[in-house]
């Protein structure tokens, strides 16, 4: 089987892939994310996930790459990573009681071409405590998060409900991903057993 790139340094989304038995590399993908002028968060989630994988496969040409990128958008705003405390503060005073989207852009590039997908989740969030933000936050777990939460680590309490996909929240839609992998010849669960059989041979 061809070898895969993560064009990700997010050990999140490293996780996911694991999880569903893939073996890979690692080569994150150096872009510039700012938004275009008028740019909308669908168009610049998916962009920024196709930007990545291409700039991936510069690095091991013939590998399946996949490039992901993750926004937390709120009334169509995009809540990007916490800069500062007090920054990571203010966006879960504004995420608080409000539902917000979780966009997740995936693309997977194979000899040149480039497919990807747009995944948006609606989570809920309950009121927050003021004592609950600030502790949060002191743990320094929303500093390396889109929206400043993890809904896999302690943010996981603030979530009132879920629409939606669950591991694209995170930082990979999986059933996506594994469509795209699929698409490009590389069907996840071919895998499965092959290390196996190998090593019982």
């Amino acid at each position: 089987m061809q070898s895969i790139v993560l064009a990700s340094a997010s050990p999140r989304r490293a996780e996911l892939l694991r999880q569903i038995g893939l073996s890979f590399l690692v080569q994150p993908a150096d872009i510039d994310e700012t938004p275009a002028s008028n740019e909308s968060a669908e168009h610049y989630v998916e962009r920024l996930a196709r930007e990545k994988a291409l700039a991936g496969s510069a690095f091991k040409p013939g590998s399946l790459v996949i490039g992901s990128d993750t926004s937390v958008v709120l009334g169509g705003r995009i809540l990007g990573k916490p800069t500062t405390a007090g920054d990571a503060i203010v966006m879960l005073q504004v995420l608080s009681g409000t539902t917000h989207q979780v966009m997740t852009g995936v693309a997977v590039v194979h000899k040149g071409i480039c497919e990807s997908r747009l995944v948006i989740a609606n989570v809920r969030f309950r009121e927050l405590l003021a004592a609950e933000i600030d502790a949060y936050v002191a743990t320094g777990e929303p500093m390396d998060k889109a929206g400043g939460y993890g809904i896999q680590g302690r943010g996981g309490i603030f979530v009132e409900e879920l629409r939606g996909s669950y591991s694209a929240v995170v930082g990979l839609p999986l059933q996506e991903t594994a469509a795209l992998l699929a698409g490009a010849g590389y069907p996840v669960w071919e895998t499965w057993n092959s290390r196996q059989e190998s090593r019982n041979e």
